[in-house]
């Protein structure tokens, strides 16, 4: 019942997360989208096989059916839990110092995805062979826990990394929504190493069963959680984000003071203007009141220079007609012998 129960259970949140991911996302593309469909789909197969395995379902030859499925979910189950982690690192580090937590979380994933998982299968496929059965065992027995240990510290790791740059984030934060959204995002990976310390507690003891009947779920359960929470956070990044410093930016933390920091109170226009070409002076600002005001004026004055020149010319011109008339006159009496 238990082996059944759990099982449908783990099948059932795959489903779930599956029918999610397909309506949620627009362009089905990317890693974070491929990464976090896979690692559910892969539940499925994984439960299957261990629900043909435990209920004695295949059994001779049929037996590497249960086998094959397992192994099938396994891989991306376990290792694409992390690299949909991985997927959004770059929403919360930045930087050099964040290139360099991303390049080595990726080749950390990719090393003990060979270390682990590769020597595993052998064992896996050995044990339910023909041949050295026991020895296959016994290596089988010791492998589990060093596999499982070091995905578990993988997956620390990775929560660790979320944990420390988010509580980073926190003590400058100005936006309620978030600081809501960087507190579940907390929380939601202090539960993933929760439920990861969890399976590895019944690995050590020895509980075999119960740690793979539960193994699917919690996978499973890690999965929507992640998908909750890592759609809030790149909701939150990808709003009014312009060019600069992404995490700055986008997510409302209050940024620090730093070297490329740039003070409004000591800006010198001359870095983005060129002064060549500029007839006045812009090294000020202007009060909107005060140069309209001097614009008016200046109009003003404009005006009455035209008005002015215009009379100062009208007069030029009547007193050059009345010299002319004048002259015309004397000529007029001077032919009349007046």
């Amino acid at each position: 019942m238990f082996i059944v129960f759990f099982a449908g259970l783990a099948m059932y949140n795959a489903c779930e997360l599956i029918a999610m991911v397909a309506l949620t996302f627009a362009r089905h593309r990317g890693l974070y989208f491929w990464s976090l469909l896979v690692s559910s789909v892969a539940v499925i197969p994984y439960s299957v096989g261990f629900l043909l395995k435990f209920m004695n379902i295949t059994t001779g030859n049929v037996r590497w059916l249960a086998v094959v499925l397992l192994t099938i979910g396994w891989y991306p189950m376990v290792t694409g839990q992390s690299v949909v982690l991985w997927s959004r690192l770059h929403l919360i580090v930045s930087g050099e110092r964040g290139d360099k937590i991303i390049f080595w979380t990726k080749w950390m994933i990719v090393v003990n995805a060979i270390i682990l998982h590769i020597p595993t299968t052998v064992l896996t496929f050995g044990s339910n062979g023909d041949v050295h059965i026991s020895t296959f065992e016994r290596g089988y027995n010791v492998m589990e826990k060093i596999q499982m240990i070091g995905f578990f510290i993988q997956e620390v790791i990775l929560s660790s990394i979320y944990i420390f740059e988010t509580v980073k984030i926190l003590r400058g934060s100005l936006q309620p929504h978030t600081r809501k959204t960087m507190i579940q995002l907390i929380v939601i990976n202090v539960a993933i190493i929760v439920m990861d310390l969890g399976l590895l507690g019944l690995e050590c003891a020895s509980l075999y069963i119960l740690e793979t009947l539960l193994k699917g779920v919690i996978y499973s359960i890690k999965l929507k959680l992640e998908f909750a929470i890592l759609g809030k956070l790149v909701r939150h990044v990808t709003t009014n984000r312009p060019a600069g410093d992404m995490r700055t930016a986008s997510i409302g933390f209050m940024p620090t003071a730093n070297k490329g920091s740039i003070d409004a109170n000591n800006l010198d226009v001359a870095d983005f203007v060129d002064m060549t070409r500029v007839a006045t002076d812009v090294s000020h600002p202007s009060h909107g009141s005060s140069s309209s005001t001097a614009r008016r004026k200046s109009r003003r004055a404009d005006s009455q220079m035209s008005y002015n020149m215009q009379r100062f010319a009208h007069v030029e011109d009547i007193s050059t007609l009345q010299d002319s008339s004048r002259a015309t006159s004397r000529s007029r009496i001077e032919d009349m012998g007046v």
